[in-house]
C-alpha cells in the first residue's frame, strides 16, 4: 500500500517537473545552436553570422565550451566590446559586429556565445585583409589578399588573454595607415563642430585683392595648416605673399597647377567638406587592408592617382619619379604583377583601337607624319606596305586592314625603354619621347600604360642585382636604334595602386583628386551589411 502511494507521489511529481519544464523551457546550449542545420540565423537575434562554419569549428575544437559568458569570462567580452568600438577608428562601422546582439537584452547566453565569437572572426578578417572583396569595386585587382587562421588565432589570443591587442596587431603597419585614422579622427572632430566656413562662390582670388572671401580663404588655410594663425587683432582681408604661398602648396598637396591663384578647381578642393575627406580616409583606409603583407624585398609601387612612382628595396624608398597614367575613358587598371624583362630601343606595335581612332585621323590631315614619326604599316599577310600607294581617306574603323608598327628612335612613343610585366590589360611601363608633359600637375594623358619621367635611370635601379648590366652598356642599348630584351634573373614585384590619400612625408596626410571617381563605390560597398559566408 505505501509502496503503491510512492509511486503513484513521485509519478505525480515526474508529470509537474515535466510540466514544469514545458512550461519555462530551459534555454538552448552553444551545441543546439550549433547543430542547427544550415544555422546562419539565430532564433533570438536579427543580425546573420557572418561565417558560420568557422563558428561552429571553433566550438567544437573547445568542445563546445563557452569563451565569453561562462565564468571568469567577462573580461575578455569587455575586451572584445571595446575592439569593436575601436573599429570606428578604422573607418568600419561597429554596427557590423554584432554590437546590438552584445548590448541588448532579450538574447540567450549561446546566442550571445555566438555572437561574439563571429563578430571577432569577422573583425579579425576585415581588419588584416579588407571589409570589401576589392574585385567587387575594382575588377582588374590581382594582388593576392593577406590570409590568416581566425580560429586557431582566437584559440591563442584568448589563451593569451589579449582579444584587443591581437584584433590592433591585424591591422596593416604602413605609416600611411596610422596617418590616415588620426587624420579620419581629426575631420569627424571637425565634421562634429560644423565643419568649417567655405569660401563664398566668385571670381579668382590672387595676389593684391581683399575682402570677405579673402577673409574666408585665409581662415580656410590657417585650419590646413598652410598659414599662421594671427593674433586676435580682427580678420585680415589681405591677400598678400604668405597666402599666395599657402595657396601654392595647398595646390601641390592636392595635384593642382602651383600657380597661387584660388581659381574654380582650387575652390572646389579647399570648399571640399569634413564628411567628405572621411569618406576619402575611410576608403584608403580599406585600400591599404586589401595590400599583400610581403610586397617584396625590391619592389615598384605606382600610385595612378597621385602620378608617382616609388622603388622600394628592403623597406627604404630608393627612388620618385613622375608618371603619366591613362584617362578616364582609357584608365590605368589597378593589380599586382612582375617585371620580368626590360626592351631597350622598342619598337612600338601600335594597338588596333589607338590606329583607327587616333592615328588614322592624323595621317588623314597629314599623311607625311608616318614617315617623320616612323610608322611602318603592315598588311593582313604580314608585308610591309608603302604608304604613298594607300588612300587614307578611303579608310576607317571598320575598314582599316594593317597593323601599325613604330621605329625604334627619338620618336617612338615608348622612349629609349618598357618594362614589360605580363598581364590580362597589355599595360606596361615605359619611357616617352614627349618628357614635357611632366611639367602638368594632372598627367592622366596617356592610354592606359604608364609613362616614366627619368625611365632610363629607373632601369639602372632595375637592373642593379645585375652588374654586368652598367651605366655605359645601359646608355648604348638605350642608343642603339636596335631592340634589345634584357630577361631579368630575378623578377621586381610591381604594384599598381590607387590612393586618393598619401603621405605628405612629414606623418601627415595628403588628399589628392579622385582622378578615376573610384572612392564613391567603395563607399558605398563599405556601408552596405558585410557579406556572409555560405555554411
Amino acid at each position: 500500500m505505501i509502496t503503491r502511494q510512492l509511486a503513484r507521489l513521485a509519478l505525480q511529481f515526474l508529470l509537474l517537473t515535466v510540466a514544469a519544464a514545458h512550461a519555462a523551457p530551459t534555454e538552448p546550449s552553444v551545441r543546439d545552436l550549433l547543430d542547427r542545420p544550415g544555422l546562419v540565423q539565430l532564433p533570438d537575434d536579427p543580425d546573420e553570422l557572418f561565417d558560420a562554419n568557422a563558428v561552429r569549428r571553433f566550438y567544437t575544437r573547445r568542445g563546445f565550451q563557452p569563451a565569453w559568458t561562462g565564468p571568469g569570462c567577462q573580461a575578455a567580452l569587455q575586451q572584445l566590446i571595446g575592439a569593436i568600438e575601436d573599429s570606428e577608428s578604422h573607418g568600419l562601422s561597429a554596427r557590423d559586429y554584432h554590437m546590438d546582439g552584445l548590448l541588448g537584452s532579450g538574447r540567450c547566453d549561446a546566442t550571445r556565445e555566438l555572437l561574439a565569437t563571429d563578430a571577432w572572426l569577422a573583425l579579425a578578417a576585415h581588419l588584416h585583409a579588407g571589409r570589401v572583396n576589392p574585385l567587387t569595386v575594382e575588377p582588374d585587382w590581382t594582388a593576392t589578399r593577406p590570409t590568416i587562421d581566425a580560429v586557431a588565432l582566437l584559440e591563442q589570443t584568448l589563451a593569451a588573454g589579449d582579444v584587443a591587442g591581437a584584433l590592433e596587431r591585424l591591422a596593416p603597419h604602413d605609416p600611411l595607415y596610422a596617418a590616415l585614422r588620426e587624420a579620419l579622427a581629426r575631420y569627424r572632430s571637425y565634421a562634429a563642430r560644423g565643419g568649417w566656413v567655405g569660401i563664398a562662390p566668385g571670381p579668382s582670388l590672387r595676389r593684391g585683392d581683399s575682402g570677405t572671401r579673402v577673409g574666408q580663404l585665409r581662415a580656410r588655410l590657417q585650419l590646413s595648416g598652410l598659414l599662421e594663425v594671427e593674433p586676435e587683432t580682427g580678420i585680415d582681408t589681405r591677400f598678400d605673399d604668405t597666402v599666395e604661398d599657402a595657396v601654392r602648396r595647398f595646390q601641390r598637396r592636392t595635384n593642382l597647377e602651383p600657380d597661387g591663384v584660388v581659381g574654380a578647381q582650387t575652390l572646389i578642393q579647399l570648399n571640399r567638406r569634413a564628411s567628405h575627406r572621411i569618406e576619402q580616409a575611410r576608403a584608403n583606409l580599406e585600400r591599404l587592408r586589401w595590400l599583400p603583407e610581403d610586397m617584396g624585398r625590391r619592389h615598384i609601387r605606382v600610385n595612378i592617382a597621385d602620378y608617382r612612382l616609388e622603388a622600394w628595396a628592403d623597406g627604404v624608398l630608393e627612388r620618385v619619379h613622375q608618371v603619366i597614367v591613362g584617362r578616364q575613358y582609357r584608365s590605368t587598371p589597378s593589380f599586382s604583377g612582375q617585371i620580368t624583362r626590360l626592351v631597350f630601343s622598342p619598337w612600338w606595335e601600335v594597338p588596333r583601337s589607338l590606329a583607327v581612332k587616333d592615328k588614322l585621323p592624323l595621317f588623314r590631315r597629314d599623311p607625311g607624319a608616318l614617315d617623320r614619326l616612323g610608322y611602318v604599316v603592315i598588311d593582313r599577310n604580314g608585308g610591309v606596305v608603302d604608304p604613298a600607294g594607300i588612300d587614307w581617306k578611303t579608310l576607317s574603323a571598320n575598314n582599316f586592314p594593317y597593323r601599325l608598327r613604330q621605329r625604334p628612335g627619338p620618336k617612338n612613343a615608348l622612349g629609349v625603354v618598357k618594362f614589360l610585366f605580363p598581364n590580362a590589360h597589355d599595360v606596361y611601363l615605359h619611357d616617352t619621347s614627349e618628357p614635357a608633359l611632366f611639367s602638368h600637375a594632372r598627367r592622366s594623358f596617356s592610354s592606359g600604360c604608364i609613362r616614366v619621367e627619368s625611365a632610363l635611370e629607373l632601369a639602372r635601379w632595375v637592373l642593379a642585382p645585375m652588374p654586368e648590366w652598367t651605366r655605359e652598356r645601359i646608355d648604348a642599348a638605350a642608343t642603339a636604334g636596335v631592340e634589345q630584351v634584357v630577361e631579368l634573373r630575378e623578377p621586381v614585384p610591381v604594384h599598381l595602386l590607387y590612393l586618393t590619400a598619401v603621405s605628405d612625408g612629414n606623418g601627415g596626410v595628403r588628399f589628392i583628386d579622385d582622378v578615376y571617381d573610384r572612392d564613391p563605390a567603395l563607399i558605398t560597398a563599405l556601408d552596405r551589411a558585410p557579406p556572409v559566408v555560405a555554411p
